[in-house]
């Protein structure tokens, strides 16, 4: 391996996750932090820390050039940057190789071309991959815009082309709504990504979403199976699993073969996740982006298969071929993740900062929880809530649903508000345990079946 030292460029559950992943290799681990996180688990864990500036995100994690000058500094051979922040930024990935280090991720080329949500529907559509039917690309002004949505009809969703993480999406029901909501959409996205462009896909009613993990490293690429992300509150991830539920065989093969056929088509290099929405009656699945990153969710992967995807990053980034084939990876089980955020799920997820008086851990076979957190830890209002993820695997789904409800009970943390119970209550629901659920089922359930605190319930914060 080229690589001997690494830089993780982010904070929190997956700079502990990244720390840990090298030092496993045998690398030397160098963790930047902004002031706010100096007392963080991630610096206490690497070899070396380095202070980037003041709490605000744009003064340390988002600040190219205070990231590159500590990269120098600490002299490493390879950056890492996690998810979120700077890791699927072009130019950041451009600045790393340009300051004559590795960029642990695909090049600035692969990361500009899918990150622009139209130019990457393209590509998947020359590799043959479904596509939702909507606009070809970029759609130029509200006349333009308008055709399309009375060939395709309603309802439909308006998305910024340079838009993630679910934001930047209107959805219209009628023509009325259309027209009110397009200028709304280019001036929400040009002020959060820079870039007001907008594109068109119908909605698919009741969709799934299930994503495809691949890995390539520029001349070889696999797919490691699909994951589950349905349960989603406002368009974020909530609770993921692996494999999706109920998928049949041959459905599973043609939407790995695609994933695989688009990463080969832009000769991807790294980790990447191909996402999907999927129609369980037509049995149809269509593309909806790239993310270019390791995943929040990449545990349950990992749990199913038996592989560590952040080492394979690392090796892959060191120039390193990929280490398995595709008849060398098998499904072995199920595993799921829950989310666990500083949020009081019965308040409307407010968020919840500060001190964690008491950290109790669920141990045992099956059972794993990524997270930043340690007793006294001072959790910063300045950042996105995530603690950690709890992760479970057992021998099929209902094993690992039973399993979750064990590690869910045995997992207690005093001090701030937790979406434990949350977990808890869907761990329990008999619609979750038959599979019977869709990206707008979640915020259903909470309007109906989570409105209040059980009598009883125990004490989580």
């Amino acid at each position: 391996m080229t690589i001997h030292s690494v830089l993780v460029a982010n904070r929190g559950e997956i700079a502990v996750r990244i720390i840990r992943a090298a030092k496993a290799l045998g690398l030397r681990t160098v963790q930047v932090h902004s002031q706010a996180d100096a007392g963080s688990l991630a610096v206490q864990l690497a070899d070396e820390a380095i202070d980037i500036g003041p709490p605000a995100a744009k003064k340390s994690y988002l600040n190219v050039e205070a990231v590159i000058a500590a990269a120098k500094a600490a002299k490493v051979d390879a950056i890492h940057p996690g998810y979120g922040f700077l890791s699927e930024n072009a130019d950041f990935a451009e600045a790393v190789v340009a300051a004559g280090m590795k960029f642990v991720g695909p090049d600035a080329a692969a990361i500009r071309l899918l990150g622009d949500k139209v130019a990457a529907r393209q590509v998947a559509a020359k590799a043959g991959v479904p596509t939702v039917p909507g606009s070809d690309g970029r759609v130029s002004d509200l006349a333009e815009a308008a055709a399309i949505v009375s060939r395709i009809g309603f309802p439909v969703m308006i998305k910024a082309a340079a838009g993630g993480g679910g934001r930047g999406i209107r959805i219209a029901h009628s023509l009325e709504e259309f027209e009110r909501h397009f200028p709304q959409a280019s001036a929400e996205a040009a002020a959060a990504f820079g870039d007001g462009g907008l594109y068109i896909e119908k909605v698919i009613e009741k969709a799934r979403h299930i994503e495809v993990q691949i890995l390539g490293d520029g001349t070889n690429f696999v797919h490691c199976y699909e994951r589950e992300c349905s349960l989603q509150r406002r368009r974020q991830k909530v609770w993921e699993e692996a494999p999706a539920v109920g998928l049949p065989a041959d459905v599973r093969k043609r939407l790995c073969d695609s994933a695989v056929a688009l990463a080969r088509s832009v000769g991807y290099s790294g980790a990447g996740t191909v996402e999907y929405l999927y129609d369980d009656a037509s049995r149809d699945f269509y593309f909806i982006e790239v993310n270019t990153r390791i995943q929040v969710e990449h545990p349950v992967t990992e749990m199913i298969i038996g592989l560590d995807l952040v080492q394979e990053m690392l090796r892959i980034a060191g120039g390193q071929p990929l280490s398995v084939r595709q008849e060398d990876i098998a499904i072995v089980g199920h595993a799921i993740e829950c989310r666990i955020n500083a949020e009081d799920p019965y308040k409307g997820f407010m968020p919840g900062p500060g001190t964690v008086e008491t950290l109790a851990v669920p141990e045992g076979e099956g059972i794993r929880f990524d997270t930043m957190l340690f007793a006294g830890y001072a959790v910063p209002p300045f950042y996105d809530s995530l603690l950690g993820k709890l992760i479970v695997h057992g021998a099929d789904r209902a094993a690992c649903l039973a399993r979750l409800r064990t590690a869910l009970a045995g997992l207690k943390i005093s001090g701030i508000p937790t979406t434990v119970p949350l977990h808890e209550a869907l761990a329990a629901d008999a619609d979750v345990a038959a599979g019977r659920f869709h990206t707008r089922f979640l915020e259903n359930w909470l309007e109906t079946k989570f409105a209040a605190p059980p009598s009883g319930t125990r004490e989580v914060a």
